[in-house]
């Protein structure tokens, strides 16, 4: 008699396909009696047996559509099929097994572990016009396969999860009878009709990327970054990591949770930005990813657009890491607090959403009450927690809903765990991204049908989906949003959902913490170096007219020294904060005094100048200069032990700072230099140098005093004897001239000029001389020295 589900178009009811299903493994039964009284030793014997647990015969199930079939729809399995043996197969046969309903989580979990074991149970072949057969399957190669069976063909019974299996039999030249020589499991959610009760589901799709900017900026007005490489060009380049992220995510009804430095980072790259050269003595090289980088912070606001956005602290800390060693070392939770708080307004201003700030999230979701206790404390009070480290409950026989009071106002949103880690792994082979999808969506409707209770359940995959990972992530959301058990939900409305009153919520303690997590934590020292680079950092800001060019890229940079994606990555770690550390000591070592040499002081008192340089772009203020004696018995400064001076220099010029000493005795003085911030605390090298007094006594300036004065009348005593001299040869030069006249008066002819012609002598000095003159009597030049201190005209 034929039934509905016979005629075309329609199909059976769930009670009658119970009946078929269960007719169909009565029918096999006095088969397989039969089978097993078969005597030993023949070819049906060694038929159920494959030659090792993963068969001969490699199966792979690439792609299996629908998904999530329901009635009506054709399910179709392909892949391949590859000989790894060293014979022949000969009749083989690929066909479907539709096997025994999986009603557990964990016998999901037993049969993907032990998808390839041809051992394990299959369900009876659907009908064999549903197979596809092979002549010879030649080792080492492989041939495709693709089969079609409408869904009523496969006799599912009940709404759930059955074991489908893929199997190829076929003889061998030294087993020429049929066996199974390879097995694929896979799983087929059953679930046509809507169920009364949907799963609220909440899926995190997390856009963070590891470190990538430096400390380190440029002199210019933009001040240029500079990053360790161009991996992030890479990434969100077409068809990079993170390209792939947002173009997969912007279709999905997700959860976006957002590292504000990946924001920060991408955005630095919209304008300039340099990588180092590939050589340790090359010059810096400019980025060109410019417009890249604009095309993808422009898809991601488009992305977020009206999506749930939540924003993990800046760098992403690793809180794990810093519970345990960090606490105890001081002003490590201040970069915390600092982190949460730069939080919101990087991606407020970048992405113009307003993103919640309220969740922390520990690596993998493991926590202990320390753990707690430190992601609570810079403002979150939502921990997202992973069920596989947080207690389900008292002897509950289904899966809590998501959140759980833990107490302190605090909630801790409990992940899936078979669902948050279902995408681990390698998604670049097709067969391991399906069965991923297959398997999420067992796990997700066998959850769904454990209780009518309303739950919500929450999704928190690994922090940096590779591009297969999210491809497959977004194949098993799309699958689950048209299905008929779930709906979506937003992280925030699933942390504010009526816990349930059955579920545990002790946190569990630091014993139970995992050991593979505890090994790839950051050290104490890691935390040490952080405090010491921001002590450094404070002692440098106060001096600076514009501390926010060196506050801001330093602080971040802070943040990152802590950030989670250090995690298996040690040496890379240290090189990280020992780069911020070396960098800021460098800066700070561009403000400094200028070595001196020995100085020699002469007198009671002088003037030592010490000069400050500075080499930033910027100018420093607030500084105090002081210069101390070491033996203030001998020499002061200024009356004093030291003396201090207010300093300000404009950037990439010096100034010489003068200070007055007085010495009391002769002999060396050493004399240091320091500059002091304004709160007191030293900056810099200290400069010394030594001070050599000669001191001056009242007898050495009675000697000079004395010999001063000699040479002052010995130059009067000078000028008297010349004027004198002068005088005398005038009135010689007289009489002589008053003696010729006379005689020519009485003899003229003898003088050839008449009495009457006389005429006075002409004394004015500007008379010229003539050549019948007179030679000047003048004392012969001496050629002995002059004395001591006299002047000599030569």
């Amino acid at each position: 008699m034929a039934e509905a589900a016979d005629f075309q178009g329609t199909s059976p009811s769930p009670a009658r396909r119970w009946l078929r299903r269960t007719g169909a493994v009565l029918a096999g039964t006095p088969l397989l009696t039969g089978l097993l009284q078969l005597p030993a030793g023949s070819p049906a014997e060694a038929a159920p047996r494959a030659a090792s647990d993963d068969g001969s015969v490699a199966v792979s199930v690439d792609s299996l559509t629908p998904s999530a079939p329901s009635d009506g729809d054709t399910v179709t399995v392909s892949g391949t099929i590859t000989n790894r043996g060293k014979k022949a197969v000969t009749d083989a046969s690929v066909g479907l097994r539709v096997g025994s309903l999986l009603d557990t989580r964990s016998s999901i979990d037993t049969v993907a572990k032990n998808s390839g074991d041809v051992d394990s149970p299959v369900g009876a072949e659907i009908d064999d016009k549903y197979t596809e057969k092979f002549a010879k399957l030649t080792p080492g190669v492989s041939q495709p396969y693709t089969i079609s069976v409408p869904a009523d063909e496969l006799d599912l019974g009940q709404d759930g999860v059955y074991d489908l299996s893929v199997t190829l039999t076929g003889e061998t030249s030294d087993k020429p009878w049929e066996q199974t020589l390879g097995v694929r499991h896979t799983f087929l959610p059953w679930q046509p009709d809507d169920l009364d009760t949907k799963t609220k589901t909440t899926f995190m799709w997390p856009l963070i990327s590891t470190v990538h900017m430096t400390a380190e900026t440029g002199s210019d007005e933009e001040q240029t970054p500079l990053f360790h490489d161009d991996e992030l060009a890479a990434e969100i380049s077409p068809g990079g990591r993170l390209d792939r992220m947002v173009a997969l995510g912007k279709d999905l009804d997700v959860t976006w949770v957002i590292d504000p430095d990946l924001l920060a980072s991408v955005e630095a790259m919209t304008t300039r930005y340099e990588i180092p050269g590939q050589n340790a003595d090359d010059k810096n090289v400019v980025g060109g990813h410019q417009e890249v980088a604009k095309r993808w912070l422009t898809e991601v606001q488009q992305a977020v657009a009206d999506k749930e956005v939540v924003a993990l602290p800046f760098g992403d800390p690793d809180l794990a890491s810093l519970a345990h060693h960090g606490t105890s070392v001081t002003g490590s939770l201040r970069h915390l607090k600092e982190a949460t708080d730069v939080a919101a307004r990087t991606v407020e201003s970048i992405l113009h959403v307003t993103p919640s700030t309220d969740y922390a999230w520990p690596v993998e979701g493991a926590v202990d009450p320390s753990i707690i206790k430190v992601s609570t404390s810079a403002g979150a009070d939502k921990v997202i927690v992973r069920g596989d480290t947080f207690e389900g409950g008292r002897d509950l026989t289904y899966t809590p809903t998501a959140p759980r009071p833990i107490g302190g106002g605090t909630t801790a949103v409990v992940a899936d765990a078979r669902l948050s880690t279902v995408f681990d792994g390698d998604m670049t082979r097709a067969s391991a991204s399906t069965q991923a999808v297959q398997r999420f969506l067992a796990q997700s409707l066998t959850l769904a049908l454990q209780t009518d209770r309303p739950r919500s359940v929450v999704v928190a995959p690994q922090r940096t989906p590779s591009a297969a990972q999210a491809q497959t992530m977004a194949e098993a959301i799309g699958a689950l949003q048209d299905g008929t058990w779930s709906q979506p939900q937003g992280l925030t409305a699933a942390a504010k959902s009526k816990p349930d009153p059955d579920a545990g919520t002790e946190v569990p303690p630091a014993s139970a913490y995992p050991k593979s997590l505890r090994k790839q934590e950051l050290p104490r020292s890691a935390f040490e170096q952080i405090a010491r680079t921001q002590d450094k950092l404070d002692r440098f800001k106060v001096i600076l007219s514009d501390q926010s060019r060196v506050v801001t890229p330093f602080g971040r940079a802070l943040n990152r020294g802590m950030a989670a994606s250090w995690r298996g990555r040690p040496a890379e770690a240290a090189i990280y904060r020992s780069g911020v550390e070396t960098y800021l000591d460098t800066l700070s070592g561009q403000v400094r005094l200028i070595e001196k040499s020995e100085t020699k002081l002469s007198g009671r008192s002088a003037t030592i100048p010490v000069t400050v340089q500075n080499n930033l772009v910027q100018g420093v203020e607030h500084l105090v200069l002081r210069l101390s004696s070491t033996n203030p018995t001998r020499l002061q400064i200024d009356g004093n032990a030291y003396e201090e001076q207010p300093v300000a220099v404009s950037g990439g010029h010096s100034q010489s700072v003068k200070f007055t000493t007085n010495a009391n005795a002769n002999g060396r003085a050493t004399v240091i230099a320091q500059l002091y911030t304004q709160d007191g605390r030293p900056y810099g090298q200290p400069v010394t140098f030594d001070v050599k007094v000669t001191e001056i006594t009242a007898t050495v300036m009675l000697v000079i005093g004395g010999g001063v004065l000699l040479l002052v009348l010995a130059g009067f005593r000078m000028y008297t004897q010349r004027k004198r001299a002068a005088a005398r040869q005038a009135e010689e030069r007289e009489q002589e001239y008053e003696a010729d006249a006379d005689a020519d008066a009485k003899n003229p002819e003898a003088s050839g000029r008449r009495p009457t012609q006389q005429s006075a002598p002409d004394t004015r000095e500007d008379t010229p001389e003539q050549p019948s003159d007179p030679a000047p009597d003048t004392a012969p030049e001496s050629a002995d020295p002059s004395g001591t201190g006299e002047r000599v005209d030569r």
